[in-house]
């Protein structure tokens, strides 16, 4: 049984016989606003956990230091003081009241900020790189080749099926327009082209950065909440020698392999569509590919995969030593060094595209 009364800025909860819990408190919670609650027993029989769970359920909302208690068995009023003391605070939403102006201006300084620390990161790596041409870098020669193992050899499957299907699909949409001219037979010459010029490097570049590049953040950002990359900065050790070069090492040198298979799976399986499908010839579809490859457009994807893969491993190494200490940080520099790769990577095809269209290449 409960009796509610209500004296100015008091609020008497009166509770009588036995408090199971079972049935809800008849309060209306807008009469507690700006009140002081005092919890009264009289003449309590029995009690269970249920009911204080329903006090606290009722009152949770309210300052603890607006609730008193009276007569209640010592048990309860125990563990109701234990549950408003510990009770897990509603978060305040803070209001951003910063002037548009001030607004524009504090993003245009954080991502100037933001560039600045990622220009000094690119120049480490290269004097790094300098350094190793000069026999001064410090690394481990056994971390060179268990990296290359990962971003090399053990990306062939993916790389493969990946390039194979999207030869498949550029073969099979470019052979539905031509179909209608008659010219099937220059399918061949187009996905041979297509791949060989940018395709085969753009798609390899797209796996690496989900597989290998994430690789990379992941590793050294576990570095870095186990605080490995502390210990290797208090021997004196480069942390850029030491875990960026390798890895950047391993990527030039597996990149240029990687896009010539993506080029040939590409070609490869362009010339199942057009075999299978479409009934050319294999020695014609043959024929046409060795006719459309130029090893101006070869040379041009393996230096965007050259590109790809140097953006690919500054990204992937630098958010990992840029991450926080805990293990969300480590998913979040995860995550940046994926999409910052692809972003980064669309726009250096872009500024490439451009210079070589000038150059007439």
């Amino acid at each position: 049984m409960t009796e509610i009364r209500e004296e100015g800025s008091f609020v008497y909860c009166i509770f009588k016989g036995v408090l199971d819990g079972s049935k809800p408190l008849n309060i209306s919670l807008s009469k507690l606003h700006n009140k002081r609650i005092q919890l009264i027993g009289q003449d309590i029989t029995s009690w269970n956990t249920d009911f204080v769970i329903l006090l606290f359920n009722t009152f949770k909302n309210i300052p603890k230091e607006n609730i008193t208690y009276s007569q209640l068995p010592e048990g309860m009023t125990q563990m109701l003081r234990l549950a408003f003391q510990t009770a897990p605070k509603e978060p305040e939403i803070a209001q951003d009241n910063t002037p548009f102006l001030e607004y524009i201006g504090g993003l245009f300084l954080n991502l100037w900020y933001s560039f600045q620390k990622g220009f000094k990161f690119v120049m480490k790596g290269i004097s790094s790189w300098g350094r190793q041409l000069c026999g001064r870098a410090v690394y481990r020669k056994k971390d060179f080749w268990l990296v290359l193992s990962d971003c090399g050899p053990k990306s062939i499957y993916i790389v493969s099926l990946i390039s194979f299907m999207v030869g498949l699909i550029l073969a099979f949409v470019s052979a539905i327009q031509l179909k209608t001219f008659g010219a099937q037979i220059y399918v061949s010459s187009l996905v041979t082209i297509a791949m060989t010029r940018i395709m085969g490097a753009v798609m390899t570049g797209i796996i690496m950065a989900g597989r290998t590049g994430a690789s990379y953040a992941a590793t050294i950002g576990t570095m870095q909440v186990n605080e490995e990359l502390d210990a290797l900065q208090t021997m004196g050790i480069s942390r850029t020698d030491f875990l960026v070069l390798p890895r950047i090492n391993a990527l030039l040198l597996s990149m240029p392999i990687l896009v010539l298979l993506a080029d040939f799976m590409g070609i490869l399986g362009g010339c199942c569509v057009c075999v299978v499908f479409w009934g050319i010839p294999l020695s014609e579809y043959i024929k046409y590919a060795v006719n459309a490859f130029s090893i101006v457009n070869f040379l041009v994807g393996v230096l965007h995969g050259i590109v790809f893969g140097f953006i690919i491993a500054l990204c992937g190494c630098y958010f990992g030593i840029n991450c926080g200490r805990n293990a969300d940080s480590v998913g979040s520099a995860t995550t940046k060094a994926v999409v910052y790769s692809i972003v980064w990577m669309i726009v250096m095809t872009g500024f490439l595209t451009v210079i070589f269209e000038r150059l007439g290449v």
